[in-house]
């Protein structure tokens, strides 16, 4: 048989171009910061977060005023050039402690937190591997400590310990975790079934190594958003317990007792409620909006 031109037909330039690779392939965690970006409100959030951190830890440290000089003299000035939030009634400078207020209420975020995360992770891998009795017997732990008020650890706390700012650590430490072992647990329950699981057991790795190795990092995505999500709810129950009196004790300042002190004139001075209030606000605002779009950007169902 002999062939010609005209038994052939051109291949257009968009077929012959199919198979090339139009993207770079990236990870997990490329495409997780890729989405993240897109959500205009979860980069606000984080920018807010990065700024206010800063600002608590650096700030202070920069103002010609300290937090627990008092100056009666300019008491309860309103805000200036000088004193941008204004004074109280000692002559303090607000701006200056609501920035050592917001360091405070920062670290018992980010420490209760980091413990509830390390104890949860552990807790609920543990209880969600093993499973069984030994599963059965752990969640009736949780139950019963998730049934305690808070408030009964942190006055049994206050008993043993002085009032401060690590006897709400450990108090938020000790009743904040529940829900992060909830939730690992079930990611585990559903992950050990898993191909690779038993491709690591065939392999003769140990069950420990399954699952710090396998199980845990699997479940970044979930321990992630939680912690994210923890973050504002321990500010918050620092800020009440700061406001009622069982926090932070004079002369340091966090935004929960600025606000309480500030309640004795708010119809007077409302500058001296707005701004520790204020800052509360936004900060919850902030790590609920960051929460959010990293639940979106971590969670594999939302991807395009």
């Amino acid at each position: 048989m002999e062939y010609n031109d005209e038994m052939f037909d051109l291949i257009p330039s968009e077929e012959k171009n199919i198979n090339e690779i139009v993207r770079p392939s990236v990870t997990y965690w490329q495409d997780a910061w890729r989405r993240l970006r897109q959500n205009k409100l979860a980069m606000v959030g984080f920018i807010f977060v990065i700024l206010i951190t800063l600002l608590a830890f650096i700030g202070p440290y920069l103002s010609p005023f300290d937090y627990s000089s008092n100056d009666f003299s300019i008491a309860n000035k309103g805000p200036s050039s000088v004193h941008w939030f204004g004074t109280d009634q000692f002559g303090r400078d607000i701006f200056v402690r609501v920035l050592y207020g917001g360091r405070v209420s920062l670290i018992v975020g980010y420490a209760a937190s980091a413990l509830n995360m390390l104890i949860g992770v552990l807790y609920g891998g543990i209880s969600g591997y093993a499973g069984g009795f030994v599963d059965n017997l752990m969640m009736r732990i949780i139950e019963v400590i998730y049934s305690i008020p808070m408030m009964i650890y942190v006055i049994l706390l206050m008993v043993i310990f002085e009032p401060g700012l690590k006897t709400i650590i450990i108090a938020l430490a000790i009743s904040y975790w529940v829900g992060m072992a909830r939730i690992v647990r079930g990611e585990i329950i559903q992950l050990k079934e898993q191909e690779f699981v038993l491709a690591a057991k065939v392999s003769g790795a140990k069950s420990r190594r399954i699952l710090l190795r396998h199980l845990i990092p699997n479940c970044m995505g979930s321990i992630i958003v939680t912690l994210t999500l923890s973050i504002p709810s321990a500010i918050f129950s620092e800020a009440f317990l700061s406001f009622i009196g069982l926090g932070i004790s004079a002369p340091k300042a966090s935004w929960g007792s600025l606000a309480s002190e500030a309640m004795q004139g708010y119809r007077v001075y409302p500058y001296q409620l707005l701004f520790p209030a204020l800052a509360i606000c936004l900060t919850i605002l902030a790590f609920n909006f960051l929460g959010d779009g990293l639940r979106d950007a971590l969670d594999p169902k939302m991807r395009k």
